[in-house]
């Protein structure tokens, strides 16, 4: 028996003029979620339940960029991607490209545990959510006001914006049109503020699951494909720990990020926190990310090289954080 422990995200690399009433608005869902989380675990519920009933939550809520309030292709439309992972036995599970599937992690887990696929993406996913009878909504749905306006100041903007939700209403005090050294595959972005959802947890039992959720770029091509649904690059779980990533996908998916943190642990005998410091100061070039993780000791842990990143985490000892800023 080992202490079980949680940590879930809501993206990194956050405006440091994101108003106050926005920041608070994010740290109370992540609040709830953990206490979600801590109530289920205290309950003896695996690990794998546990984060998909957590990325569900920050799915169903439009506050972060996953399911509902997901961000925009340039055709206003969404698709949203998803993964799960579970350590045990290392099954995993994947989507990309829904657009009608209400809560895609649950669809990614359907992937893992009723096909013989791994990963199932645009029209294959779409029939598949269609077999399984999973609940679907119409794209309304899943379109926020806030998302339309972000979209239009991407596109008169002609760049694409990395996730979270600047106000539409005086966003020029939160960094639109100041210019970024932000890179994406060598191309400059204007406005640099990531944002995925995930969860990542270890039960009493040691074993350890992660689960990742995301919308994508607003105003991305229609069919890009970030890390969030990619195993190894932003999920990742084994029988020494479970990692969740955030932030510029394609830096993310270049350093195989989630799993160079099972890899340095295994290979170089670092601790958790060790690991993850490293893996972000080495493995992201030029590109700016975060990530949570939990190793089957019960120990938590986070790290991002960007202003900010939504996280909180608990364990069985009490302890129990939310956070935005370093």
């Amino acid at each position: 028996m080992v202490g079980w422990a949680i940590a879930v995200h809501g993206g990194a690399g956050v405006d440091p003029n994101l108003p106050t009433e926005r920041q608070e608005l994010a740290k109370q869902l992540l609040t709830r979620c953990l206490n979600l989380g801590i109530t289920a675990l205290r309950s003896s519920v695996s690990a794998i339940d546990v984060v998909e009933l957590i990325v569900r939550e920050l799915e169903t809520d439009p506050i972060f960029n996953s399911g509902r309030g997901s961000a925009l292709t340039e055709d206003g439309t969404v698709e949203m991607e998803a993964s799960i992972m579970d350590g045990p036995g290392r099954r995993c599970g994947a989507v990309s490209g829904v657009s009608t599937v209400k809560n895609p992690v649950s669809l990614a887990r359907l992937v893992m545990e009723k096909s013989p696929h791994s990963y199932l993406a645009f029209s294959g996913a779409e029939d598949f959510a269609e077999q399984m009878g999973v609940e679907r909504e119409e794209n309304g749905y899943f379109v926020t006001e806030d998302n339309k306006g972000m979209l239009k100041i991407a596109q008169e903007a002609n760049s694409i914006v990395f996730d979270y939700r600047i106000p539409t209403n005086g966003f020029e005090s939160c960094g639109v049109g100041v210019e970024s050294p932000i890179r994406m595959n060598g191309l400059p972005i204007s406005v640099y503020a990531p944002e995925t959802v995930g969860c990542v947890v270890v039960d009493s039992q040691g074993r350890c699951a992660a689960a990742t959720s995301t919308g994508g770029l607003m105003n991305k091509r229609s069919g890009r494909i970030g890390d969030s649904p990619l195993i190894g690059a932003g999920t990742y779980a084994c029988n020494i720990c479970a990692v969740s990533c955030t932030g510029e996908g394609e830096a993310i998916i270049r350093g195989t990020l989630a799993r160079e943190v099972a890899a340095v642990m295994e290979y170089k005998g670092l601790g958790l926190q060790e690991a993850v410091d490293f893996v972000i100061k080495e493995r992201l070039d030029e590109g700016q990310a975060g990530l949570i993780a939990v190793s089957n000791t019960g120990e938590v842990a986070c790290g991002f090289n960007c202003v900010g990143m939504f996280r909180g985490c608990a364990t069985e000892d009490g302890f129990m954080e939310v956070a935005i800023w370093e």
